[in-house]
């Protein structure tokens, strides 16, 4: 049996428990309109990225936007699901400049509101195909009025077999995040 933290023995089956590596923290002492984690290492099975923002667009909802390794170009693909009104919608966008857009709570939204967003890179170090996302996000926004506030699940997938080495968490053009707005970049291993 390998060591006690990794591994559980249940009636002689053994199962090994998932691992995360906290890779890097950011919590930001000013606005900023993107947040960068490079260099990261092929070691991992999968990346998981928790962030919690807030926008200083001056509307209710913004929207949060990852790049990997750098790349600009019409490389990624997003399928969504919106549920912020009674009728929930299903926007779809191929050939983007960015994966996934999640939202968050902008500069008119109640005040110290954030977003929380919890996104997974799969087999990111994985050189045999292309990148998929799977993202959830909300305006945890105390309005009443339901075109304010929701979750929205994504999925994505990046057109490169390129291992990713980096990822951007990047803000609608001209907005920035505000202070304190946290960015957990995690590796995991042991989760299949």
């Amino acid at each position: 049996m390998a060591a006690w933290h990794n591994n559980v023995t249940i009636w002689d089956k053994e199962f090994i428990m998932a691992v995360w590596n906290v890779i890097g923290h950011q919590e930001l002492s000013g606005g900023a309109s993107s947040v960068s984690f490079s260099s990261i290492a092929a070691d991992y099975d999968h990346l998981y990225l928790l962030s919690s923002t807030r926008s200083d667009e001056s509307t209710v909802n913004s929207y949060l936007n990852f790049q990997v390794n750098g790349d600009t170009g019409s490389n990624y693909t997003r399928r969504a699901i919106n549920f912020n009104s009674t009728s929930p919608n299903s926007p779809t966008g191929d050939g983007g400049s960015v994966w996934i857009y999640q939202w968050l709570p902008g500069g008119s939204a109640p005040s110290d509101t954030f977003g929380i967003c919890e996104t997974y890179f799969l087999n990111y170090a994985n050189t045999d195909g292309y990148k998929q996302i799977l993202s959830t996000g909300t305006n945890a926004s105390g309005s009443t009025t339901a075109s304010e506030y929701g979750a929205r699940f994504s999925g994505g997938v990046w057109e490169s077999t390129a291992a990713i080495n980096r990822v951007d968490v990047i803000q609608e053009s001209g907005d920035d995040f505000v202070q304190y707005s946290t960015f957990t970049l995690y590796g995991i291993n042991g989760a299949g």
